[in-house]
């Protein structure tokens, strides 16, 4: 069942999803910037910088960079605000079949993931330190389990089908959706190249992530596992080494323009 939001409701709902786009493109771009920095070995930048922890550690060494965390961890607030209310109350008219309740539910797990990207932001705001090895000991409890190798492999399965939808979105054109009104200008090819290089380096950065899980699985370690900052090592460390992390890099930047894009110019449904 959807919902009809009154007027009031409808135009804050908008603005927390305009902002919550903007402040997840800033991450996005930020994130992306100190990649490029890893990759081309500048001011001795390393791929756990460019990683989620070391991403919020970097902004809080920068001048007012209290100032920016805040801003960033309210409107990822905003961001899971915008997310829950389309999970809850449909107002994208996705509707309770099989298919529309899927959809919903990854609204449901795209705000409560940001959420908890803002917690982390709270956190190294309030100088307690996120525990780095805490993902790690949770697959190892897992893995402790009978059958823990196959449910890591299957969590790692669920990652990597995540990374080929972004990659599905990408060569797909669905990003195109979110920016339609924008296409019929002159700034419509760069739109295009920023939708592209930007879903499918994101596709690849989870992509990646589940190569290291189903490694965890295979060899029942849970050294492997990791986020995004394990995925930039990865990444150096692998086929052609910087210049891949680099490219992908450019395109977790191009994610970022893509999301204040879809702030400009995205219909939000009510």
């Amino acid at each position: 069942m959807s919902v009809s939001l009154p007027r009031k409701t409808k135009k804050w709902y908008a603005v927390a999803g305009r902002i919550g786009l903007s402040a997840k493109g800033v991450v996005y771009c930020l994130s992306g910037l100190l990649a490029v920095f890893a990759a081309l070995h500048i001011q001795g930048k390393t791929p756990k910088d460019a990683g989620q922890k070391g991403l919020f550690g970097s902004i809080h060494q920068l001048p007012l960079g209290n100032v920016l965390l805040i801003t960033i961890a309210v409107g990822l607030i905003c961001f899971t605000i915008w997310r829950l209310i389309q999970a809850f109350a449909d107002t994208e008219r996705k509707g309770t079949d099989k298919n529309g309740l899927v959809k919903r539910f990854t609204y449901l797990y795209s705000g409560l993931l940001y959420a908890a990207v803002a917690w982390y932001a709270f956190k190294e705001l309030s100088g307690e330190r996120s525990n780095g090895s805490a993902k790690q000991d949770y697959i190892s409890k897992l893995l402790s389990m009978p059958y823990g190798q196959w449910l890591v492999g299957i969590v790692a399965g669920c990652i990597i089908a995540v990374g080929i939808f972004q990659l599905y979105r990408a060569f797909s054109g669905k990003y195109k959706k979110y920016v339609r009104s924008a296409l019929h200008k002159d700034a419509a090819p760069w739109i295009t190249t920023a939708g592209v290089a930007g879903y499918s380096a994101r596709g690849i950065v989870w992509i990646v992530i589940g190569w290291l899980f189903i490694k965890s699985a295979v060899n029942a370690n849970a050294g492997y596992v990791g986020g995004s900052d394990k995925a930039f090592d990865w990444l150096q460390d692998g086929w052609h080494g910087s210049l891949l992390l680099g490219l992908v890099a450019l395109g977790l930047i191009c994610y970022g323009i893509f999301m204040f894009l879809r702030a400009r110019y995205q219909h939000f449904s009510s």
